[in-house]
């Protein structure tokens, strides 16, 4: 009996912490989601996946290119909510391509990751060239 209650008062604690929990932080949303194939430092997988550095920000100077960065498939398809994908893509180009982000530069907004998320991507190489 005393065992049963001990039991079940460790399975309430691990509720209320759940519970509580915090939001992952962007830099968490990289590491689980995006480090795979862009790497810890950003550089991608030559040939396969684009690297960051020098390169993420500057789709930032067009329209297209800002709606682009959402549209990918692992932007599009990830599995996170669109104010945190908000929040990582800033991350993103903060973190790894500070140098080019234009000082026009607004940060994404859920609703704006909403509306682009919709419309995934199909001919990614072609899209990226334009």
């Amino acid at each position: 009996m005393k065992a049963r209650a001990l039991a079940w008062l460790g399975f309430l604690g691990l509720v209320a912490l759940a519970a509580g929990a915090p939001a992952e932080t962007p830099e968490t949303n990289y590491m689980l989601r995006c480090q795979g194939c862009h790497r810890p430092d950003g550089s991608g997988i030559p040939g396969a996946v684009p690297p960051f550095p020098g390169v993420i920000a500057r789709f930032l100077a067009t329209p297209a290119g800002r709606a682009f960065i959402v549209r990918v498939p692992g932007v599009a398809n990830a599995p996170i909510s669109d104010a945190e994908v908000a929040e990582l893509l800033g991350w993103i180009v903060r973190r790894f391509d500070a140098a080019n982000v234009p000082s026009d530069f607004v940060d994404y907004t859920a609703p704006e990751v909403a509306a682009l998320r919709r419309q995934p991507l199909l001919r990614i190489a072609d899209e990226r060239e334009a």
